[in-house]
Protein backbone atom coordinates (compact mmCIF):
# COMPACT_ATOMS: atom_id res chain seq x y z
CA UNK A 1 0.00 0.00 0.00
CA UNK A 2 2.92 2.25 0.95
CA UNK A 3 4.46 1.91 -2.94
CA UNK A 4 0.88 2.66 -4.21
CA UNK A 5 0.32 5.46 -1.82
CA UNK A 6 3.45 7.20 -3.37
CA UNK A 7 3.36 6.84 -6.51
CA UNK A 8 -0.11 8.07 -6.17
CA UNK A 9 1.38 11.60 -5.02
CA UNK A 10 3.62 11.62 -7.34
CA UNK A 11 1.42 11.44 -10.17
CA UNK A 12 -1.50 13.38 -8.80
CA UNK A 13 -2.68 17.17 -9.74
CA UNK A 14 -2.32 19.76 -7.40
CA UNK A 15 -6.47 19.49 -7.09
CA UNK A 16 -5.91 15.99 -6.30
CA UNK A 17 -3.55 16.77 -3.86
CA UNK A 18 -5.20 19.02 -1.87
CA UNK A 19 -8.09 16.96 -1.68
CA UNK A 20 -5.80 14.25 -0.34
CA UNK A 21 -4.17 16.51 2.06
CA UNK A 22 -7.76 17.57 3.50
CA UNK A 23 -9.12 14.24 3.87
CA UNK A 24 -5.71 12.91 5.30
CA UNK A 25 -6.12 16.61 7.88
CA UNK A 26 -9.85 15.74 8.75
CA UNK A 27 -8.65 11.78 9.70
CA UNK A 28 -6.52 13.01 11.91
CA UNK A 29 -9.17 15.87 13.53
CA UNK A 30 -11.07 13.01 14.12
CA UNK A 31 -8.51 10.71 15.88
CA UNK A 32 -7.65 13.48 18.61
CA UNK A 33 -11.68 13.64 19.53
CA UNK A 34 -11.34 9.47 19.46
CA UNK A 35 -8.53 9.51 21.89
CA UNK A 36 -9.81 12.11 24.16
CA UNK A 37 -12.39 9.86 24.59
CA UNK A 38 -11.00 7.06 24.82
CA UNK A 39 -12.72 5.43 21.95
CA UNK A 40 -9.24 4.49 19.57
CA UNK A 41 -6.18 1.90 20.47
CA UNK A 42 -4.31 1.90 17.03
CA UNK A 43 -2.26 4.73 17.67
CA UNK A 44 -0.06 4.28 15.17
CA UNK A 45 -2.68 5.81 12.74
CA UNK A 46 -2.03 9.74 13.40
CA UNK A 47 1.84 9.07 12.92
CA UNK A 48 0.70 7.34 9.56
CA UNK A 49 -1.55 10.50 8.47
CA UNK A 50 1.06 12.86 9.70
CA UNK A 51 3.49 11.20 7.29
CA UNK A 52 0.99 11.30 4.55
CA UNK A 53 0.14 15.18 4.86
CA UNK A 54 4.20 15.69 4.43
CA UNK A 55 4.28 13.81 1.88
CA UNK A 56 1.97 15.47 0.05
CA UNK A 57 3.01 18.67 1.36
CA UNK A 58 6.84 18.17 -0.05
CA UNK A 59 5.17 17.34 -3.67
CA UNK A 60 3.55 20.69 -3.35
CA UNK A 61 6.06 22.82 -2.65
CA UNK A 62 8.38 20.76 -5.31
CA UNK A 63 6.09 21.23 -7.77
CA UNK A 64 5.84 24.81 -7.15
CA UNK A 65 9.44 25.18 -7.12
CA UNK A 66 9.37 23.65 -10.65
CA UNK A 67 6.82 25.83 -12.38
Amino acid sequence: MKKELRKEIRTSSSQALQEMLDREREKVRVFRFRVAQGKTKNVKERRESRKIIARILTRMHAAKQNS
